[in-house]
């Protein structure tokens, strides 16, 4: 009798989706309203946004947040790793989940990911885009854009990711932030477990798809709303990129963060949160 008259507790969403034969993205997916669909950076998952789900589900959105297959608690299988196949995953999410007029956001490598989804399916499902520290429009030095790393280093990392994988993770936390003391100890070590989670495979073929990838071209078919949200300390993509950015896409903005290095969701979170919220209400 206990049993029939059990109420459901489930709003009835999916954990994961499938994307593809065999492979299932872990979704995080919370609240109701204007959706904000989240994607995270290289090599983290999307817990990288447990503040800005609690503090935006609580303020009247959906949000969502999207784990890259071989990343975090998404399946990794063999195969490619690659701006075409995450923007394919993204497009097919968006399509089971009927979502439209989303605001899209990316961070670090996810701000590549949703700049090239954006352009190759001429913003479909989305009216708004928001890039955190994203690693574009070119990661790696280019003519016309020296601020990215070099070739050199680039395939160091590379390199790094094959033989010394644990010890590279652990090197990113003091990158990672602007100043030493911005974030605890126990925020890296809980960044870095997210790190850790990762298939060293797709970590390797996406970094190097990344080192490859040049976005400039494509800056001008963006037609949407977007905020550039740039840590002035960011050691990793630094803010030049933001300027770039802001050069190349017509309808957009760069909000600063003075205190902030790579890290901005947690070093000024609460700016982070209140910024998204305006820019989603715009």
């Amino acid at each position: 009798m206990a049993q029939s008259k059990r109420v459901n507790g489930s709003a009835g969403r999916a954990e994961y989706i499938e994307v593809g034969k065999n492979v299932k993205l872990h979704v995080t997916d919370l609240g109701e309203g204007q959706p904000i669909v989240l994607i995270h950076g290289w090599p983290l998952s999307d817990e990288m946004y447990q503040y800005q789900y609690q503090y935006l589900s609580r303020k009247g959105f959906r949000v969502i947040g999207i784990t890259l297959r071989g990343f975090g608690k998404s399946d990794k299988p063999y195969g490619r790793y690659d701006f075409d196949v995450f923007s394919d995953d993204i497009k097919v999410v968006l399509e089971k989940l009927n979502i439209q007029n989303a605001v899209l956001g990316g961070f670090s490598m996810g701000g590549a990911v949703v700049i090239h989804y954006v352009t190759k399916y001429d913003a479909a499902h989305v009216s708004k885009l928001a890039l955190f520290g994203a690693a574009a429009p070119s990661w790696k030095q280019r003519e016309g854009s020296p601020s990215g790393i070099s070739e050199a280093d680039a395939n160091g990392l590379i390199n790094q990711t094959m033989t010394a994988r644990e010890d590279l993770i652990f090197g990113l936390g003091s990158a990672f932030v602007g100043k030493e003391g911005n974030i605890s100890k126990n925020v890296e070590k809980w960044l870095e477990s997210m790190n850790l989670e990762a298939s060293p495979f797709a970590v390797t073929e996406s970094i190097t798809a990344l080192r490859d990838l040049d976005l400039r071209p494509e800056l001008s078919k963006i037609k949407i709303p977007t905020a550039i949200f740039q840590g002035t300390l960011d050691k990793l993509c630094p803010y030049p990129f933001a300027e770039e950015l802001n050069k190349g896409i017509k309808d957009s903005f760069i909000v600063k963060f003075e205190n902030s290095g790579h890290a901005l969701f947690v070093e000024e979170a609460e700016k982070f949160n209140t910024e998204l919220e305006k820019f989603a209400l715009k």
